[in-house]
């Protein structure tokens, strides 16, 4: 592999452990992690519109909205040194549904004091 190729491969993991670590708040309810993940200007654009860090956090006030989930598919593009966008897909079922869902999802995250920070999350329904 050259050395683009394991640069990515090393992106690619690090962006991943920081969109798991959203989607595991979202199992857990976890209001802290999820806020501590997301840029103070997050937005989020989603099949019933969109949402800031507050919305996406508040919506744990009253605890778990995941029951579980799993990512697949996962591609990362580099936006510059700082940024990258991570796409991939999510099947996933949610505490208020029986029927898992699946979803094309693209975050971009910024690298920001050693860390990444989510600031942008787009989900598109599939239909495959």
């Amino acid at each position: 592999m050259n050395r683009k190729g394991n640069q990515n491969s090393k992106l690619l993991a690090e962006l991943l452990r920081s969109e798991t670590g959203v989607w595991n708040a979202l199992v857990a309810g976890d209001q802290k992690a999820d806020a501590d993940a997301l840029d103070g200007n997050f937005l989020g654009v989603y099949p019933d519109g969109f949402s800031g860090k507050e919305g996406h956090v508040g919506q744990l006030a009253k605890g778990s909205t995941i029951e579980s989930y799993k990512l697949s598919d996962h591609r990362v593009l580099e936006l510059g040194k700082q940024n990258a966008v991570l796409s991939y897909r999510a099947l996933f079922t949610r505490r208020s549904r029986n029927e898992s869902e699946a979803m094309y999802v693209s975050s971009i995250w910024r690298r920001r004091n050693d860390r990444w920070v989510n600031i942008f999350s787009q989900d598109t329904p599939a239909i495959d």
